[in-house]
């Protein structure tokens, strides 16, 4: 394998943006040197941030000197408050309802995103809402009532409330956010960005925020920037030093047994494994806990209580394995995570950057292992050509991986009899997509949730 797998320089698109190179200074020890003023170092200090990171130091000044910005860096290092610092301090300066929206490509990371501001801005009475899907649209109708000061929303939601609901309006709008831009700015969203686009003013901050970043000049220009500083505080699809990755070439009826394996091997880990389809979470969530092992689903077929339940569990330690689809790769920060697994390979390589940015977050060490098939090699060759680099396999005698083939095949088979018997597949998007089980496992009844600590 490792013959086929061949090393590629990264061609690099010029784009008419001004590019802030990195200079041999002195390295800024606080906020309060990057301008923030005195009620926001006094928030940054009550979150325990000492020391702004590098996307904040490089992105603050440009940004509180009113500069739209492209900032790109890797994840788990700080954008959100890149970007949440010069707007709460812009609003204290000239206060006013709906000042800034924050558009996420996913439910939880906008949630995540509205906790964020919340903290920071608890000092001076900032309100936020959040606009997603999943969510009774009356519930938000209210809390929109209140006129917040900043609305943090997936695009669709978005759109419903600025057609729907009463009184609702963002033409007072002075600053737009894309988190994950990469994301939102791919075709999945492009007819709601566009609409979003067209109802909020011209003359606005924007900034735009990703670990990776499509460079589609037409799509900047789409964007409305304006002279845009552009902020790399890494390389352009890198991953950090802390994080260890490793890779393992498996046949694929052995896949589910070699997962076992590492999960087994690593049982005091918090774990992260990715699956490529909402149904395999269900199955190996099932597989696993007939196992004995403490795992947990999220996808994007379960309903937004689950979602939320699954996060509580696993931030909280109830479960220390969290199986996912890429629903769960971006921007979510859960700092206990020790390993990510790729168990399916992403078919889009900047996925890849998203996923094991899971850990290794904020300066601490993380391992990345990713089992690979004969049917997936051609993807993760392409993961080797935007990192870099090759990785090192990760070191297993088949012959003691396979002493647990006979368990492993017996817990899929039950695992299997189970969702066939509650339905499975056939049940709606939006439903109950694993069996009562994890209605139990999450504490809910009838599939209805018990209130959640963040909405």
């Amino acid at each position: 394998m490792k013959e086929m797998m061949v090393e590629e320089k990264r061609e690099v698109e010029e784009e008419e943006v001004k590019v802030v190179e990195e200079e041999e200074e002195e390295r800024i020890q606080s906020f309060k040197e990057l301008g923030v003023c005195s009620e926001l170092v006094e928030a940054c200090d009550n979150l325990g941030w000492k020391v702004p990171t590098r996307i904040q130091m490089e992105a603050i000044p440009h940004a509180i000197q009113g500069n739209d910005i492209i900032g790109l860096a890797q994840t788990g290092s700080g954008k959100t408050a890149a970007f949440a610092l010069p707007i709460l301090q812009a609003l204290l300066q000239a206060p006013q309802p709906f000042f800034a929206c924050v558009l996420s490509p996913t439910r939880e990371l906008a949630i995540q995103i509205s906790e964020q501001f919340e903290a920071l801005g608890s000092g001076i009475g900032v309100k936020c809402a959040v606009l997603v899907g999943g969510v009774a649209q009356t519930d938000q109708s209210i809390a929109l009532a209140k006129r917040p000061h900043i609305v943090v929303a997936t695009p669709g939601r978005l759109i419903d409330h600025l057609s729907n609901t009463k009184g609702f309006t963002l033409r007072m709008l002075k600053y737009l956010v894309l988190d994950e831009a990469d994301r939102l700015l791919n075709e999945d969203f492009e007819k709601s960005l566009d609409e979003i686009l067209n109802v909020i003013p011209r003359e606005r901050k924007t900034y735009l925020f990703s670990a990776t970043m499509t460079k589609k000049v037409k799509k900047l220009q789409r964007a409305c920037l304006r002279n845009p500083v552009k902020i790399e505080a890494a390389s352009k699809y890198s991953t950090v030093d802390t994080l260890k990755q490793q890779y393992r070439f498996v046949p694929a009826k052995y896949k589910e047994c070699y997962l076992v394996y590492i999960l087994t091997e690593m049982s005091g880990s918090t774990s992260m494994v990715f699956t490529r389809t909402c149904d395999a979470t269900g199955l190996l969530a099932l597989m696993l806990r007939n196992l004995g092992l403490r795992a947990i689903p999220i996808s994007g077929h379960m309903t937004q209580a689950k979602r939320l339940g699954a996060l509580n569990k696993f931030k909280g330690g109830e479960c220390n394995i969290l199986i996912c689809t890429d629903v769960a790769s971006r921007g979510l920060d859960i700092p206990s995570v020790d390993m990510v697994i790729n168990y399916d390979i992403p078919t889009n390589s900047k996925d890849y950057i998203h996923r094991v940015g899971r850990t290794a977050r904020a300066g601490r060490s993380g391992v990345a292992i990713s089992l690979v098939n004969q049917y997936e090699l051609e993807w993760y060759i392409q993961i080797e050509k935007l990192i870099g680099k090759k990785l090192p396999e990760f070191p297993a005698q088949e012959e003691e991986v396979l002493l647990l083939l006979e368990r492993v095949m017996e817990a899929k088979r039950i695992s299997q009899m189970k969702l066939k018997e509650t339905g499975g597949k056939k049940k709606r998007r939006g439903g109950d997509d694993v069996d009562e089980d994890v209605d139990r496992y999450l504490g809910l009844k009838n599939g209805k949730a018990k209130k959640f600590k963040n909405r």
